[in-house]
């Protein structure tokens, strides 16, 4: 996956978070998205994911030769972030097995991807009731885990204890191959796997 961001601006209500955001993201690579909190980190990740709309500029996708448009996106894309909601009334098991309908996953079963999360114990726990830890874990499973070309991860440490961190660089560097990862955080350790660090306002000082 390839991705090309020109002239990007994103405002809300008459305040633009950034403007004229210009780079190209390379195949294969792993980027930091940096930048103070209010930045417009988690917006430019939103933006890329195609949750959200730019007020002005353009995205373009590629991957293996071929344009992707931004309503088929989804088909390529896994993405985290605390903020993104899990179906909490499903058990572990069930939730993975959904996940599975509409995503590929790159492990042979939901059980298998429960070992790797090191929640065997939890497989029938409803996720209502898993620590948000465990929901941390599970997201960045869930993204990580997902047969995707381009991976956005949006602060993907948090909640996590120092365990959790380390499981998280490991099962992320473990699946960076032949993919597209865009991680947006504040945290060194978060990135200490990405190739190139950039911050928002590298791209074009935000209008005062």
């Amino acid at each position: 996956m390839q991705i090309k961001v020109a002239a990007l601006g994103k405002r809300y209500h008459y305040e633009w978070i950034f403007r004229n955001l210009n780079y190209e993201f390379g195949a294969n690579k792993a980027y930091a998205i940096l930048g103070h909190n209010g930045s417009g980190k988690s917006t430019l990740v939103n933006i890329i994911s195609g949750y959200l709309s730019p007020n002005e500029g353009t995205i373009q996708y590629h991957y293996q030769g071929k344009s992707i448009p931004t309503e088929s996106l989804f088909r390529y894309l896994a993405y985290t972030a605390p903020y993104l909601e899990l179906i909490e009334e499903f058990t572990l098991l069930e939730l993975i097995r959904y996940h599975a309908r509409f995503k590929t996953l790159v492990v042979k079963s939901p059980e298998e991807l429960i070992q790797k999360l090191y929640l065997e114990k939890s497989r029938h726990k409803f996720v209502k009731d898993f620590s948000s830890g465990m929901k941390q874990r599970l997201k960045l499973g869930l993204a990580i885990y997902t047969d995707a070309p381009l991976l956005l991860l949006d602060e993907p440490t948090t909640n996590l204890d120092e365990e959790g961190v380390n499981w998280y660089l490991e099962n992320v560097q473990q699946n960076r191959k032949n993919r597209l990862v865009l991680v947006s955080s504040n945290v060194p350790q978060e990135y200490s796997f990405c190739e190139e660090a950039i911050r928002i306002s590298d791209f074009h000082p935000a209008p005062k």
